[in-house]
């Protein structure tokens, strides 16, 4: 019995019965700590390190292409903000033209207006004088006709006759203007 046993302290298992099987043990321990610290551990570091700079790599990746779609993206919109502006300087030339053609159309429509309207009033003024002078003739032949009726004669002198003609149509429009 040990020591330990004696005392009351029963570490079972636990305490090696010999020395001998405590060095070796010692001895073992050591020698699967050095195998470990030698060839497992830097094999796990390097897989770590590895690992880690491919992380590393991935994430200064992801930055960069994050940093290249920012400035893409601002790029972008500058270019869609400057073809805006210039859409919008289209359509403003665009309207204005168009209110000068419109312009320039209706003030043609009012010239084209003005003329017809002109050239009616001349050809109507023109038919009025043909019609009056028609008019002026048929109503001396009838009137020279009805006068020789009611005289029994028949009336010859044509300038006289036209006069009292003319001046009795001047007094009927006069009558008529008057009105």
């Amino acid at each position: 019995m040990t020591l330990l046993e004696e005392g009351g302290l029963n570490l079972g298992p636990l305490l090696p019965e010999h020395w001998q099987e405590m060095a070796v043990g010692i001895v073992l321990f050591l020698l699967v700590w050095w195998v470990l610290a030698k060839k497992v551990v830097p094999v796990f570091e390097k897989t770590y390190q590895e690992r880690t700079e491919a992380i590393q790599g991935g994430i200064d990746k992801a930055e960069k292409a994050q940093a290249e779609a920012a400035a893409a993206l601002k790029e972008y919109q500058e270019k869609l903000a400057g073809a805006r502006a210039e859409a919008a300087q289209i359509r403003e030339q665009a309207n204005k033209q168009a209110e000068d053609l419109a312009e320039q159309i209706k003030k043609q429509a009012q010239d084209e207006s003005a003329r017809i309207i002109a050239n009616a009033k001349a050809a109507i003024e023109a038919e009025k004088t043909a019609a009056l002078r028609e008019l002026r003739g048929e109503i001396g032949g009838i009137a020279t006709e009805l006068a020789g009726k009611i005289v029994g004669e028949v009336l010859s002198d044509d300038q006289a006759l036209n006069k009292q003609i003319d001046r009795f149509l001047d007094e009927i429009e006069a009558e008529r203007a008057a009105s």
